[in-house]
């Protein structure tokens, strides 16, 4: 009790020294700000460890970007168990468990039941070219160097580009990677995983086990909700209400660090808007997308584990990628994937490829194209299936760009670019708090592209 008094009068004491604008969050949502910052601590602190590889220095500063209060987290690190532990002046303890094939995940009651999940190590990819194997000898020279220097400017203007593809015709042409990262390091796309959870709804539609005009989604849903198709989720016109604010006491921040169950917040939301008319980026929408798969496979976490392997990594040579669950065994469609520069090009493939790579068919025709349909709301047209799109409203979202190309978007500027009309993927990962000039970048991707082939 004393050790506690102490911590409170020192972390007090921090506060009254210190503006709320340098702490990032507001003083009436103390309580949750400190079990945010220790969660969010330890459950990045671990992904970064034991997924991407990344080493003490480098987990601080990228935790750092988020809110200089991390910078005062005290984080520890096991191998046995692999494991991170965050506290705040002994405030707030958590701890966050790596397992293999699933990730890391915060400890709560009832998470032990992800020890007993079994998931099998993707296949090392061979010496076939890629996409299917990792072999790459097809970069283009010209493309090569815009790319290097792209990537070399970013990092001296402080943007922290991390991985950069450019994909043409279904071929690597260029790759470039900071410091410390290579071909094979897994990143985290944060909101790009919502284009990956759209992408397993549209497999489970090839195989007939589910449509984007179903109903009744959940058994909870007794209400109105009901009425809710699933293809207004994909397009986040659900009329459901979330606060996708990223601020302690937000729904957004309590369902990726304090709830056991990420669904479970946005299971619970009442309708805002008439469904179908109005477009709400929302996060939790995603984790009910997430959640209908869950369901649909049996409500059993390995079954919706050996999907994602079996019918969207592997076929697609995909070998870098971790899908991490919640406590209760559900993926965090709306946030936690990782994967190379590599592999987030293989998923802009088969999309440019309408569905298509390695000579498998793994998303119908309808579903790639409605994917990248703008949807029917009144107030923001340009968002398909959990994708950006750069056509649908009054102005381009990029005018620079073709206006057919669609993208994933993450926080951080992670961005996989797909453009059928130049039939090109173009990947940048990275750790970007500001703004990142993606459509200049692209844009002269595009024209070094095209000098290329003239």
């Amino acid at each position: 009790m004393k050790k506690l008094l102490i911590s409170l009068a020192l972390f007090s004491g921090l506060l009254i020294a210190v503006p709320p604008y340098f702490l990032g969050f507001s003083l009436f949502n103390l309580g949750h700000a400190v079990q945010v910052a220790t969660s969010l601590s330890a459950k990045l602190a671990c992904s970064a460890r034991f997924i991407s590889g990344l080493d003490d220095q480098q987990i601080v500063s990228d935790l750092s970007s988020y809110s200089p209060v991390t910078e005062l987290v005290n984080l520890k690190y096991s191998n046995t168990p692999s494991q991170v532990s965050a506290d705040l002046f002994g405030l707030a303890p958590t701890v966050a468990t790596y397992r293999q094939g699933l990730g890391c995940t915060i400890d709560v009651d009832g998470v032990d039941t992800l020890d007993q999940l079994a998931s099998q190590p993707l296949p090392e990819p061979d010496h076939a070219p890629w996409p299917k194997g990792n072999h790459v000898g097809t970069v283009n020279p010209a493309i090569q160097n815009v790319l290097e220097s792209m990537l070399a400017e970013d990092n001296r203007n402080g943007l922290d580009s991390r991985a950069m593809v450019v994909v043409q015709d279904g071929q690597i042409i260029a790759e470039a990677y900071g410091n410390g990262f290579n071909q094979t390091t897994p990143l985290l796309g944060w909101s790009m995983g919502k284009s990956i959870t759209a992408m397993m709804l549209g497999r489970l539609e090839a195989l007939g086990k589910v449509s984007k005009n179903d109903t009744a989604l959940f058994d909870q849903w007794t209400d109105t909700r009901a009425e809710l198709s699933l293809e207004q989720l994909l397009q986040m016109s659900s009329g459901l209400a979330f606060d996708e604010t990223y601020a302690p006491g937000s729904d957004a921040t309590h369902m990726l660090f304090t709830a056991p169950s990420a669904s479970d917040v946005a299971m619970t939301s009442p309708l805002d808007h008439e469904p179908g008319s109005h477009f709400s980026y929302s996060s939790g929408t995603t984790n009910l997308l997430s959640r209908y798969i869950h369901q649909t496979l049996g409500s059993d976490p390995a079954q919706t584990m050996d999907f994602v392997q079996t019918e969207l990594f592997v076929p697609a040579g995909i070998s870098t990628a971790t899908f991490e669950p919640d406590a209760s065994g559900v993926l965090v469609g709306s946030s936690y994937l990782y994967a190379s520069g590599r592999d987030w090009a293989r998923f802009g493939l088969i999309m440019a490829n309408s569905g298509d790579i390695n000579g498998q068919k793994l998303l119908p025709d309808n579903w790639v194209t409605a994917a990248q349909a703008p949807n029917t709301s009144d107030n923001e047209k340009s968002y398909g299936y959990q994708f950006w799109l750069n056509r649908g409203d009054d102005q381009l979202r990029w005018p620079s760009l073709p206006e057919d190309a669609y993208a994933m978007l993450g926080n951080r500027k992670q961005s996989v670019m797909i453009i059928p009309s130049a039939n090109t993927v173009l990947v940048r990962l990275g750790w970007t708090s500001g703004d990142y000039p993606m459509e200049d970048n692209y844009k002269a991707l595009l024209d070094a592209i095209l000098k290329a082939s003239t």
